[in-house]
């Protein structure tokens, strides 16, 4: 039995990147003989092991042969005869492909090295076009190693577009592509992930929400990029800069939704287009199955963001209002990534990268003034029930007053 570090762990060194897990591929073992040291088998489609100390995934080499349709779509061999190169031979990417051994030394018959050299993001055999999933994780990794100048092989390009084609993209499990996209959204160019998918046509497939917005104008007055869709690619560079939350960046993507659905007849402008893209993102992530923090967000940067960028403009009351909606006083950390969420909007477009956005500001401290009013000192006064709902709201937005907020942040 052979065991070699494989994949991600390799490239990550071999690139300069840190290495945060590691993966393991056993050659000539059998199931009997890992579990008999201690591993524990995890998985149902082909055998992955747990290292009973470090609880690093040891999977058997394996050949996979196309049977149906979609990621699961295969049936897999894993015998103790199927050898190293043959197991890499499945994987996607060459620089994926590179395996080293137990004295360091690296076996690469695919040319990951050359690749990785080259910053060529290429497959490693026709293979390749079997597993759909492998479209969106080439666009991940296009996303992951964007700053290290990486780029994919035309070649490899080609087969990712024959793949959309294939119509195999709507055979992919929803879960699969949320971890994906979460995986991407998490890097530091999280908007090259959705460029990429819309080059190969995959975006319109499996995000067909924001395919929409490309090509849809907006007042040049306040968007000098215009198009909508390009405006998002700028607000998720802004969201990634200012906050590593994957909710956040999500929102970010999702926020302008409504602005696809609005009638041509009345570009530029998207009246109503907050209320109109809550439902857009709710079926976004009914049908990926995002999760409930993500889609929450969402649902309120939709809804609001126009508010806080008009936060100069607002009465103390409608302020008010978009606090209590926003869940700020059960929530504040989440109000905190609406409010970044916000920021990205406005910060997200063409030449105005760097710009101050005191909006912020302004809703921040009147959060805080809000949240200060004493409620003991209401309950003393003898206000109960609905009576000192009424009370309590009358002296948040008293206290929200008294800050001058429209002359600060004019």
């Amino acid at each position: 039995m052979d065991v070699y570090l494989v994949g991600g762990a390799v490239r990550d060194r071999l690139i300069g990147r840190p290495v945060n897990e590691r993966d393991w591929v056993v050659v000539a073992g059998t199931p009997a003989e890992l579990e008999s040291q201690g591993y524990r088998q995890v998985g149902k489609n082909f055998p992955v092991f747990l290292h009973p100390e470090t609880g690093e995934e040891y999977a058997l080499a394996r050949t996979e042969k196309k049977t149906g349709p979609g990621y699961h779509g295969f049936d897999v061999y894993a015998g103790a005869d199927v050898t190293l190169e043959e197991d890499l031979q499945r994987r996607d990417l060459t620089i994926n492909a590179i395996a080293e051994d137990s004295d360091g030394q690296l076996i690469d018959p695919w040319g990951g090295q050359q690749d990785l050299n080259d910053r060529v993001l290429r497959h490693v055999s026709d293979a390749f076009t079997e597993d759909p999933l492998r479209v969106l994780r080439v666009a991940r990794f296009a996303a992951s190693l964007h700053e290290f100048q990486f780029r994919i092989a035309p070649e490899t390009l080609t087969l990712m577009r024959d793949i959309c084609r294939s119509g195999e993209l709507d055979a992919l499990v929803p879960e699969r592509v949320w971890q994906e996209t979460a995986k991407a959204l998490r890097t530091k160019n999280p908007d090259v992930y959705f460029r990429t998918l819309r080059e190969c046509g995959a975006l319109a497939v499996i995000f067909p929400e924001v395919e929409r917005l490309f090509g849809v104008p907006q007042p040049e007055e306040w968007h000098p990029e215009v198009d909508t869709g390009e405006h998002i690619m700028l607000v998720l560079q802004q969201a990634a800069r200012l906050s590593d939350s994957l909710a956040v960046r999500f929102a970010g993507l999702v926020h302008d939704l409504g602005k696809g659905a609005t009638d041509p007849r009345y570009w530029p402008t998207h009246r109503g287009h907050e209320d109109t893209g809550v439902a857009l993102i709710e079926q976004l992530c009914n049908r990926l199955a995002v999760p409930n923090d993500c889609r929450d967000l969402g649902v309120h940067a939709s809804r609001f963001h126009t508010h806080v960028h008009r936060a100069g403009e607002l009465r103390p009351a409608t302020m008010l209002k978009v606090i209590e909606q926003t869940d700020a006083f059960r929530r504040p950390e989440r109000f905190e990534e609406f409010l970044l969420v916000c920021e990205a909007d406005a910060r997200g477009r063409t030449g105005l990268e760097n710009r101050d956005y005191p909006q912020a500001d302004a809703f921040r401290a009147a959060f805080a003034a809000a949240a200060g009013v004493d409620n003991r000192a209401l309950q003393a006064e003898g206000h109960t029930g609905a009576e000192f709902g009424e009370a309590l709201r009358k002296a948040r937005v008293a206290a929200i007053a008294a800050l001058g907020l429209q002359k600060k942040s004019d």
